[in-house]
């Protein structure tokens, strides 16, 4: 129970650094808690989407960023789940016009949570 309690904490850390680095758009910051090989995949408004990590956190480092736009920070934990050195995060990613839903996929390497997946979907609310 030790593991779980202290394996949670650390996802949401991991969590908040996501948040964080999305809100501000600081890309540096979200490098911290990607893995290198990492894919971003979904959809937005039906349309496909399917990015590696470094051409999605490029396309943080150019847009105008949610807090530069005078958004309030809104994102939340929906749930996580934890087996072993696997993770799942469901989270709501409220930004700019859309109302993203991510499935976080994070993998314990070296003792660190790293998002190794991003699912993501827009859904009208």
């Amino acid at each position: 129970m030790e593991n779980l309690d202290r394996s949670t904490a650390e996802i949401k850390l991991v969590l908040e650094t996501y948040f964080n680095g999305i809100f501000f758009g600081d890309a540096k910051l979200l490098r911290n808690v990607f893995h290198t090989q990492a894919l971003v995949a979904g959809d937005i408004n039906g349309i496909p989407y399917f990015k590696t990590a470094d051409q999605y956190l490029t396309g943080v480092e150019n847009r105008k960023s949610p807090y530069e736009s005078g958004e309030v920070l809104s994102m939340k934990i929906v749930s996580i789940e934890i087996m072993n050195s696997i993770a799942v995060a469901k989270v709501n990613v409220p930004i700019f016009e859309y109302n993203y839903y991510d499935f976080l996929s994070l993998v314990l390497i070296d003792n660190k949570w790293l998002i190794i997946n991003k699912l993501l979907t827009h859904i009208n609310n």
